[in-house]
């Protein structure tokens, strides 16, 4: 298979590489590629458990127009399911389970969420401020 450059045929290859480097470095700089640290620190990251058909904390806070990142642990022994409409989320968990939701970026306000399969008992909100 042949290098990309070798296909390239349009300017000297010391050029073709100062270009690519000015390419990246300009992406970079403007943001048009997230890097993985600049994510990290723009994500409020919460974390809840269910235990006894109740979440713990049952409410949540956390800063608006951010990424949120949820840690839910399913201290139960039998299945939930993690569901917000006003989010539009919702994940399965299994007994003693564990999983991360991955929330978009929330206007201020309160959100309600519930375990579906014990809707009746296991209530909580995010509020958003």
């Amino acid at each position: 298979m042949r290098d990309l450059c070798e296909m390239i045929p349009i300017a000297p290859t010391g050029l073709r590489t100062s270009v690519l480097a000015l390419g990246v470095a300009l992406a970079l700089t403007t943001g048009l590629v997230a890097t993985p640290c600049a994510f990290a620190q723009d994500t409020a990251e919460l974390a809840i458990s269910v235990k006894d058909h109740k979440f713990d904390p049952a409410e949540l806070q956390a800063p608006a127009g951010k990424p949120i990142v949820l840690r839910v642990k399913n201290l139960d022994p039998t299945p939930m399911e993690f569901e917000s409409n006003s989010l539009r989320v919702e994940k399965v968990l299994t007994g003693n389970g564990e999983a991360v939701i991955n929330i978009r970026p929330q206007a201020a306000g309160r959100y309600d969420f519930f375990d579906d399969f014990h809707a009746s008992t296991t209530k909580g909100v995010l509020v958003v401020k």
